[in-house]
């Protein structure tokens, strides 16, 4: 990275002892945990190829992300390519005078059908840049040059590097050292982090018994629009609002440290089994996303409950928050999270104006899903065991014992061991089918009140966002009287019954409308003017509200799950 302000890693590639007079070298589409083909090779300038006496090997483009070098016999190739890093998230890589970032899978090409073989890795810094934060062993550091060994290619993809000169702070928890890598100016305080990041690490390990690893780092981006998190096996990426440390706020940040945590298991070695070995040249589908991010998002919350941060009302209130979302989005009648899962690769992480109405995130549908089978669990072995004790299991069984995923059928079937019941109408319903749970059965079978607040009002449906005093349509529901009216989405609204609108007098008209009242919009498209009627329909959102029922006789067991570790 000798010229950091031009944004392009230099990389080399030194291949010895291959056998093949040629070898195809590739890129990955995507990146492990971010189920959307990024295309990294878009960012690769031309690909050169050198024999051990510097003479120019013949190279072919083959496809978007494949090269193949013609080496005849050869014993040593060395590939010199650019990769323009400047796009600064948890997924992809950047470097800029500041710092460099950068995510494996979209800087490191592999050789086709050697991803199983080891090497090492030379990080040589921008001369202004005093550290190296990785998970990669590290083997030396000597002339500026900074090295590390990796024993296959998943585990070069699979470790993150922060290079610059970020603070570096360091913990031991669950008997594992961490480190901290925080890139950017923040409001945080590194002997608080210490403290609550430890209680985080030992509260997630406490689940599974045991922690797979003998150091983790965490490298954390600073910034102003802060994007969530990355796992990887024995690393994660954070980014976060730079103020985020203090305040309510704090506690989205601890409840990212511990969802990204506990992918050290659930994801990164508790899987099904098309998440690993990964192909990295195309979609890896799987039905399952809705238990590897949904338990996870489930567990999120529920640790930092056990570890003290919320009691108990304010934990039911998170998951009340997530279940009255996911219940109360018209998509979730449309799509089953099953499908959701499945889709990750073309509709999750490519949202448009009409998902709202057809699809359903599987992180909080799973969310809900886990909590619902954890009280089934709890019910069933009267407070001795809870959803912990079958993730441990799969654990146990299928990466301990068999090193390997579980197929979608064998999660069900373990599952019906576990609970010593049927899932099949439970799954129909509410996994592969969009019913509504029966959340007052199902938590009242531990001592939870479920109250049904559904209501019914009058409604526009429709939500509008103030562009420079325009009012501009924002989404439009399925369904509803704006949709029957003609409404689209980024119509300008100018007037409403003969009278000049902006956002606040628009919604303050629209929402004292009963149903059947009507009201004329005055409508910019491509700046045509056009009226359109709009006559008010009602609109049923269910909602629902959780507490601890005390007069239960199952109160205890509702004390069981939210308890304090």
């Amino acid at each position: 990275m000798p010229k950091p302000q031009s944004h392009y890693f230099e990389v080399e590639m030194e291949l010895s002892n291959f056998k093949e007079k040629s070898l195809d070298v590739k890129m990955p589409v995507w990146a492990p945990g971010s189920y959307l083909v990024r295309e990294f090779s878009k960012n690769v300038n031309l690909v050169k190829a050198y024999d051990d006496q510097g003479k120019e090997l013949n190279v072919i483009k083959k496809s978007k992300n494949t090269w193949t070098i013609e080496k005849g016999k050869v014993k040593t190739v060395k590939v010199k390519y650019e990769v323009y890093a400047f796009e600064l998230s948890v997924r992809t890589s950047f470097l800029d005078l500041t710092h460099g970032f950068v995510s494996g899978s979209g800087v490191f090409m592999y050789v086709n059908d050697h991803l199983n073989r080891k090497g090492t890795l030379d990080v040589v810094p921008f001369k202004e840049f005093k550290k190296v934060s990785t998970a990669l062993p590290k083997t030396g550091s000597a002339n500026g040059v900074w090295s590390y060994s990796f024993t296959n290619y998943d585990e070069l993809a699979d470790c993150p590097i922060e290079i610059g000169n970020q603070e570096e702070f360091s913990f031991t928890a669950a008997g594992v050292k961490h480190t901290v890598a925080m890139y950017g100016e923040g409001n945080y305080d590194p002997e608080r982090l210490k403290i609550d990041m430890a209680k985080i690490v030992e509260t997630a390990t406490g689940v599974f018994g045991e922690n797979p690893n003998k150091e983790y780092v965490f490298i954390i981006h600073n910034v102003v629009d802060g994007q969530g998190g990355l796992e990887h096996t024995n690393s994660t990426t954070l980014s976060v609002n730079r103020w985020t440390y203090q305040g309510s706020a704090y506690y989205g940040f601890l409840s990212l440290v511990a969802h990204e945590y506990f992918h050290l298991w659930n994801v990164k070695r508790l899987r099904p089994i098309e998440l690993g070995p990964f192909n990295y040249d195309q979609e890896n589908y799987t039905t399952l996303l809705w238990v590897m991010e949904g338990f996870t998002s489930y567990y999120d919350e529920l640790l930092l409950r056990r570890a003290g941060y919320y009691n108990q009302n304010e934990y039911l209130g998170k998951l009340q928050s997530s279940l009255n979302y996911v219940e109360g989005t018209a998509g979730a009648r449309v799509q089953p999270v099953a499908h959701a899962s499945f889709d990750a690769w073309i509709k999750a992480y490519r949202p448009n104006e009409n998902s709202s109405n057809t699809t359903m995130t599987y992180y909080s549908r799973g969310q809900v899903l886990a909590a619902l089978i954890d009280a089934k669990i709890i019910a069933r072995y009267k407070g001795e065991k809870c959803l912990d004790h079958f993730l441990k299991l799969l654990y146990e069984k299928y990466y301990k014992k068999q090193n390997r995923g579980f197929t979608e059928q064998e999660f069900k079937k373990e599952l019906e061991t576990f609970l010593m019941e049927d899932m099949t109408d439970f799954f129909n319903r509410y996994i592969n089918g969009t019913e509504i749970p029966s959340y007052a059965s199902i938590f009242g079978s531990i001592g939870i009140k479920v109250e049904d607040q559904t209501s019914t009002r009058p409604s526009f449906g429709a939500s509008v966002r103030d562009e420079g005093g325009r009012v501009i349509v924002r989404s439009v529901r399925a369904g509803s009287a704006a949709e029957d009216a003609g409404i689209s989405v980024n119509d300008e609204i100018i007037g409403c019954n003969g009278y000049r609108v902006d956002q606040s007098s628009l919604e303050g008209t629209m929402n004292s409308l009963e149903k059947g009242e009507t009201a004329e919009l005055l409508i910019s498209r491509d700046e045509i003017l056009f009226s359109v009627q709009v006559n008010i329909t009602d609109y049923t959102k269910p909602q629902f509200k959780l507490s601890v029922d005390e007069k239960s006789p199952e109160v205890k067991l509702a004390n069981y799950w939210l308890r304090i570790q």
